[in-house]
């Protein structure tokens, strides 16, 4: 005789086989390895600006103070960010782009653009000195992707169809060389150029587009001597270490002595007065000397993780129809892996020596705002993709993340 299962125990089985079978929310390695990387930059901080802050500001906690209000403040931003629909944003992004743009100018306005070693970058508000240009890398990169769904038969066929909007990105990327800031117009421009790739742009076209480029900002190196003077530098930073290739050289002397395993979190020497910028552009030198070889090729590989786990949120959002989504995903995992490319690349004398910053990990309030809202923006086109995979299974199911 077969038993009777109460009603009551079958629908909490039924229930638990739904909580099972239920995907998840959003894409949970890639969350973790942003929150690992902030938690991470968090400590280093704290590693390499203990000592600059006691001397400026008779604090050694100064800087750590201010990094952890600002990394509640880009993840209550991030946070927001994910609630705003995808569809949102295509519609939004010029906008957004044009009004970065109107900063940009702003900054360069006498008596508002705050100036910092030279460079005019930022715009006072309050206790937040807000920096355009890192906004504009996100932003150009959802800017470009709508241009790429509204106009892809012009971006595949004719010149014009990637020109144009080439004009506006010039725009901003000679606003940001006004500031000066040489290294974020490269890494916007090559995300830009890269999507455009993407996007299906005729090969000869690109080709003459990125040789233009090329020599453009060639010019702008052999046009200025300070440029110039880093690239001189970068060959050969040894040659005048006390002088122009002094970052360069003692940056080279911490990765040195870091070896395979470190010298130790909190026994690095570099940061104490010896290397400029510790806590911001040259932190990667300070992760290199303190846990060595091993510790770095842990931070690139979990960049590279977050660059791979982008594009594949994008092939699978361009499988599901959603091309907008698609281009914004694989120019995020463009950005962020080019500009984590370029930091490291400056601080291990790879490349010559520009003030960008490592994302996740280096000082600074508008990168951490900034790499939030991109990561909150790729958990939210992963969570509409997977909600609609759930309802095409499931056609009763719940549409809280249609988009």
């Amino acid at each position: 005789m077969s038993a009777v299962v109460p009603q009551a125990s079958r629908s909490s089985v039924a229930s638990r086989r739904r909580r099972s079978e239920r995907p998840a929310a959003f894409d949970l390695p890639l969350l973790m390895a942003a929150l690992g990387l902030l938690s991470f930059g968090f400590v280093m901080v704290a590693s390499a600006s203990m000592t600059i802050g006691d001397t400026c500001c008779k604090d050694p906690f100064f800087f750590v103070t201010r990094h952890t209000l600002a990394m509640g403040l880009a993840l209550g931003v991030g946070l927001l960010t994910f609630t705003v629909p995808v569809s949102w944003w295509e519609r939004m992004g010029a906008w957004f782009f044009l009004g970065t743009v109107g900063m940009l100018i702003l900054v360069l306005v006498p008596g508002i653009g705050h100036n910092v070693n030279g460079a005019t970058r930022w715009i006072p508000l309050g206790p937040l000195n807000l920096q355009p240009s890192e906004f504009m890398k996100l932003f150009a990169v959802i800017y470009i992707a709508g241009y790429l769904v509204r106009h892809a038969d012009d971006v595949a066929n004719k010149l014009s169809g990637f020109i144009r909007p080439m004009i506006l990105i010039g725009l901003a990327a000679a606003l940001i060389l006004k500031q000066p800031d040489f290294g974020t117009t490269t890494v916007m421009l090559a995300t830009v150029m890269g999507l455009l790739f993407l996007g299906g742009v005729s090969v000869m076209p690109f080709a003459v587009l990125f040789g233009t480029v090329l020599v453009g900002l060639t010019f702008l190196v052999m046009t200025s001597e300070y440029r110039m003077r880093r690239i001189l530098s970068f060959l050969n930073p040894f040659e005048d270490p006390f002088n122009s290739g002094y970052q360069l050289s003692q940056a080279l002397i911490g990765f040195g002595r870091g070896e395979w395993l470190g010298v130790g979190l909190g026994n690095g020497i570099q940061k104490q007065y010896f290397l400029p910028e510790a806590h911001t552009d040259f932190i990667a030198t300070v992760i290199a000397e303190e846990l060595g070889l091993v510790g770095m090729l842990a931070i690139i590989a979990t960049f590279a993780f977050i660059a791979w786990r982008a594009f594949g949120i994008g092939a699978r959002a361009q499988a599901a129809g959603n091309r907008f989504a698609a281009y914004t995903a694989q120019g995020i995992g463009l950005w962020l892996g080019l500009q984590a490319f370029v930091n490291i690349g400056v601080n291990s004398g790879m490349l010559p020596t520009k003030g960008l910053t490592l994302p996740f990990l280096s000082y600074g309030s508008n990168s951490l705002i900034v790499v939030c809202m991109a990561i909150a923006i790729l958990l939210r086109i992963d969570a509409t993709i997977r909600q609609d995979e759930a309802e095409s299974r499931n056609p009763r199911g719940l549409p809280w993340l249609r988009a």
